[in-house]
Order: C-alpha cells, then structure tokens, then sequence
C-alpha cells in the first residue's frame, strides 16, 4: 500500500472526530488500533455496536451500529455476523447474546458492570410479585439475564412509556430504576410500584445544578435523561433517551445546550452538530469508560471476553425482550 494511499486511508478516519481533538493527538493515541481493528473485523467478520456513551473515537471511528439501549436492542436481532462486540457494558452485551445465541458475543472488559443491573435480583423481583400478585413486572434493559427472566416484559428509556400503557392497568411493577419508575408515573397517571435502584450518573444531578447553568448560560436548552430524578426532569425544556436526545438536537438545531446526562454524549452530538454550542456539566460513567479501542483490539485479536448465559434463563430472557420489540 502506497503511503499516499495510506495517508487519505488515515484522513477519512481522522475526519469524523476532527472537531473533537488534534490530528496529531488523534494518530499518537488512537490510529493504529483503529486501524488493527478495522482489518480485525474485515477478517473475522465482526461488527462492533456502540453505545451513545463511548467516546468519540470509539463511537465515530470503529462502530458499525450506535445507539441508545432500544437501537441496539433491536439491531441485534438480525446481525449478518460471527461476532458481535459490544462497546458498552454488560448488560447489553447479555442482551445481544440473548438475540443471538448462536453468535459469539465479546465484551471487551467484563468489569464494565451497572449500578442499576447491580441494585436488584431475581429473588428480590419473586418477592415483589408475591407481595403484588397479578400485578405486570416491567424491567429495564438496564438489568442481568437472571433478573429479565423474571419479568413480563422489557423497556427501555426511549419507550418505557409506551411499554407501560400498552398494558393497560392501571398499576405497573417497574424496576429497577426508581427515578424513570417515577418519571413515568408523572407522565401517564398509572401507578408505579418501584424498587431503589438508581443511576450512579444520573442520580448526581440536581436541579440546584441546572437552574445555576441556566444563569450561566441564558436561553441554554436543557435536555435530561429519564434516569435523572423528577425534580431534575422538572428543570428541564425536554426529557428523553439518549435517541431522543440526538433527534431532539438534529430537529430543533438550539444555540446552545445543556445534556443532563453522561458526558460523552455532548462529545458525540458536538461531532454531528458543529452550530450548536454544548454545555458540558461531566459525569463519567466508569463502566463505560472500561470500555477502550485497546481494549476492543484486544477482544477481536483473543476472542474474549466471551458473554454467556445459563440455559434455563435464555428463554424466559429473550421472551422479555422480544416482548418489548414488537410493542
């Protein structure tokens, strides 16, 4: 390969993240295993999903498919692949693997864990339906093969809503995410049984921090996460996922905005939407940021770390989820 050729290769890489960081910082740091693991995946034919908290050189470079929790989901299910690597955390590699058993699944650090899929297990959800009987378990994505097992049917940020007036009663278990349960009720009326699980990012923020950005930064446009709590959610112009966030921005082009949510999603947005200025308040998600292009280089040159998921879960799992993508 001629070094010209080399050098436009590298240009087109570098390009969706040119806004972001120096081109020279961008071949130091990130170059060569970008490139490692785009030949990687060419050779073993793998596609890496991403979610919208990676960084950007994980999310523009690398990634085949990006999303919230619900794109992923629903992109998992058909994939024309042998492997699927998920730049994200565990749970939503356990997600991928329930779409495709037959598929080998990596996450690239399986120490990328959740605090909400942590918060709650199944036993504690047999308890909540002996103590609610008949009454429907709804359950975030954001929550272990073991514990999905257990519910009616999934949901996610982006369709929680939707998932729960499907049902039609007027009461609804919804775990583990106490704040969305929350958020939820204040918007349909029906009553949230909840567990106190919560979001180590989202539940940081309060709405004392949002109304001192606002004096900050007049007229910034404030978008939050349903995961945040209610009183936050009340701060805010518009609550939605991280999708709903990006459609938000792509639609209403604002000046200036203030994402209420994990801190590399201002970085990816700012990448797709240079007349917007973002705000940028900075709560890392430390499981997410397990997750690294060395490490993704590493999972497609060792095939590890394999995701696997008992037997006897598999299918009252994928049930769940299979629930929540036909609604």
């Amino acid at each position: 390969m001629g070094r010209q050729h080399v050098l436009e290769s590298r240009d087109r890489l570098y390009e969706p993240v040119s806004r972001l960081m120096a081109r020279e910082d961008w071949e130091r740091l990130y170059a060569d295993d970008i490139e490692a693991i785009l030949r990687l995946k060419r050779e073993r034919n793998a596609v890496i999903l991403a979610h919208n908290y990676q960084t950007p050189e994980i999310f523009h470079c690398v990634a085949d498919i990006r999303g919230d929790s619900l794109a992923l989901a629903r992109d998992a299910q058909n994939l024309d692949a042998d492997i699927i690597v998920m730049a994200g955390v565990h749970f939503m590699a356990e997600t991928a693997k329930l779409m495709n058993p037959d598929k080998t699944v990596l996450i690239p650090d399986d120490r990328a864990g959740c605090s909400l899929a942590e918060s709650i297990t199944a036993e504690n959800v047999r308890e909540m339906k002996r103590r609610y009987p008949g009454v429907p378990v709804v359950t975030y994505v954001n929550s272990t093969a073991e514990v999905k097992a257990e519910t009616d049917v999934c949901c996610t940020s982006g369709n929680a809503r939707r998932v729960v007036e499907s049902l039609g009663v007027p009461r609804v278990i919804m775990i583990p995410d106490e704040f969305l349960a929350q958020n939820i009720e204040n918007e349909t009326g029906i009553e949230m049984l909840t567990w106190a699980g919560h979001c180590e990012v989202h539940e940081r923020f309060t709405p004392q921090e949002i109304r001192q950005y606002r004096r900050i930064h007049p007229g910034v446009t404030v978008i939050a996460h349903p995961e945040c709590p209610p009183e936050v959610v009340a701060e805010a112009d518009y609550s939605g996922s991280t999708a709903n966030m990006i459609d938000y921005v792509a639609t209403h082009r604002p000046e200036k905005v203030l994402l209420v949510t994990e801190c590399s999603m201002s970085d990816n947005l700012a990448a797709l939407n240079p007349e917007t200025e973002f705000v940028r308040p900075c709560n890392l998600c430390p499981h997410m940021k397990r997750i690294t292009l060395a490490g993704i280089r590493r999972a497609l040159e060792n095939l590890e770390t394999p995701v696997t998921i008992p037997s006897e879960l598999q299918g009252r799992a994928r049930m769940a989820v299979e629930r929540m993508l036909a609604i």
